[in-house]
């Protein structure tokens, strides 16, 4: 990865900058929250119940979103599918951070031969293309949604622990760390009151930017077959069993197409609005 990611690739859409993009991408989760939530309050189909006589019913007001191929209904499946899309995502965002984060702050303050090794183990990493490295793992443990997020997370962490070590090598030359240090306080303690609340702020932009790549990666991987497997429902995997019916039935494609797209388009609204104030308070960090 180039140094220029450092710059965190925005969103340019008009309604996207500052505040109001971060409002908006903030509504949008919360929403999505309250459409994950919304089996407590609705009586909703189980949603990997089958009906062979509403297969591929249209949108009605027995099923709102219509049916699929098995007579499931789609609205209670994308609901369902709310916790595993998202919750995949979140999880595997975290796992990388808990390899990335310590990963590039003691690459970044230990320098020299440990800076090299521990960056090149990275870039060998990096050499892999992140797909084919997570295939490569789902391969050796079999398909599921545990081997999805473990095979992301393995291809994805030495991008983000490049991108700390970056951060955390810009907050270092501060000139109130460089006075810390004078005033005898240890590695430690310079770490965590005056280098890393100078790399979160920044972090959090990255880990929203991400956090909508890593959904999108593991949807293709459930849309390829060898992430969540069936009945399961996922919403990289109802457009697979959507795929066969699209001129039947556009409707099992489109629900779950749409909430991927508002998924991601929350994520990097939230990180480009955070990313414009942040550039307007600290600057020199990007």
């Amino acid at each position: 990865m180039s140094e220029r990611t450092l710059r965190i690739p925005a969103l340019r859409l008009g309604i996207g900058s500052g505040r109001v993009g971060l409002i908006l991408g903030l509504v949008l989760m919360a929403a999505f929250l309250a459409l994950g939530l919304s089996p407590l309050l609705l009586d909703l189909p189980p949603p990997e119940k089958m009906n062979l006589l509403a297969r591929l019913a249209p949108p009605s007001p027995e099923h709102p979103l219509g049916a699929d191929h098995l007579g499931r209904d789609v609205l209670s499946r994308l609901i369902a599918a709310v916790p595993v899309s998202l919750g995949a995502a979140l999880v595997t965002m975290t796992a990388i951070l808990v390899i990335s984060l310590p990963w590039g702050i003691v690459a970044a303050l230990a320098g020299g031969r440990v800076d090299m090794v521990m960056m090149r183990l990275a870039d060998i990493v990096m050499a892999f293309p992140t797909l084919v490295l997570a295939l490569a793992v789902i391969g050796f443990m079999g398909a599921s949604l545990e081997a999805s997020i473990i095979g992301v997370a393995a291809a994805w962490w030495p991008s983000n622990a490049r991108l700390v070590r970056a951060l955390v090598l810009s907050a270092s030359q501060r000139d109130f760390v460089h006075a810390a240090r004078l005033g005898g306080a240890s590695r430690m303690r310079v770490v965590l009151r005056h280098i890393l609340p100078q790399v979160l702020p920044p972090l959090a932009v990255i880990i929203s930017l991400e956090t909508a790549s890593v959904l999108l990666a593991l949807s293709a991987l459930s849309f390829l077959g060898i992430g969540v497997q069936p009945p399961t429902p996922e919403w990289g995997a109802m457009l697979n069993e959507a795929r066969p019916f699209f001129a039947q039935a556009p409707h099992m494609l489109l629900a779950p197409g749409l909430a991927v797209t508002l998924a991601v388009l929350a994520f990097n609204l939230v990180g480009e609005g955070l990313r414009e104030l942040l550039d307007k308070r600290e600057p020199y960090l990007w």
